[in-house]
């Protein structure tokens, strides 16, 4: 992944890719060339030296039955936006700018195991479905439905584990625009409705300073 300095992420960008609920690409290469299943996942940090992401495909997906070589990668996006540059200061300053897009992503490799077995899907999908369950009035469980439609549920899913070796993330979110830019930036993605995304470049920024007064000491 190319990464310029402005762009390098913190530990705790990283761990928050990790750890929010949402889904990743899972690629492999096959004999059969390369496979990819997006899938939601959750982070187990007791897993190896690094932790581990955890999901499950359907058992007829052929991704998981493959053998892999060499490393799996995982790919993880966070929240991504157009950036128009009728929002910076600077076009009408002297006009030199044009769109682009901001975004935070995460390239997680790492050795894949395969569990087909349902004492260890069992924990992995309620855990799952904790997880994006937790902000509803009245969460589902598994434990709602019938035993013997989760079970025959179970078996016609497989496990996947990427035990992580390495990250390399990055965070595009206006880090080498001025300061007057990066205000039209967040006023323009909040007026369009994407307060998360004007959430990420405004942290982006106090970190950037937190940075700067840090270098500065």
């Amino acid at each position: 992944m190319y990464i310029p300095a402005h762009f390098a992420v913190t530990p705790d960008d990283v761990q928050d890719l990790l750890t929010r609920p949402g889904a990743l690409n899972l690629v492999t290469m096959t004999p059969q060339g390369l496979l990819a299943t997006l899938l939601p996942f959750v982070f187990d940090p007791t897993v190896g030296e690094h932790g581990a992401l955890q999901g499950h495909v359907a058992r007829n997906n052929t991704q998981w039955s493959e053998p892999v070589t060499g490393e799996a990668l995982a790919i993880i996006q966070g929240e991504d936006a157009y950036i128009s540059p009728s929002w910076y200061a600077s076009k009408a300053e002297h006009g030199r700018v044009v769109p682009t897009w901001n975004y935070t992503t995460a390239h997680v490799y790492g050795r894949l195991v395969i569990h087909d077995d349902p004492e260890w899907l069992e924990p992995q999908v309620r855990r799952l479905t904790g997880v994006h369950e937790a902000g509803f009035e009245h969460p589902w469980s598994m434990d709602d439905a019938p035993e013997r439609f989760i079970s025959g549920q179970l078996r016609a899913i497989v496990g996947v584990e990427l035990v992580i070796a390495r990250i390399e993330a990055k965070a595009k979110l206006s880090q080498n625009r001025p300061e007057a830019d990066v205000d039209g930036v967040i006023a323009g993605l909040s007026g369009r409705g994407h307060a998360e995304s004007a959430a990420d470049v405004e942290r982006a920024r106090e970190a950037t300073r937190a940075g700067g007064l840090r270098q500065q000491a």
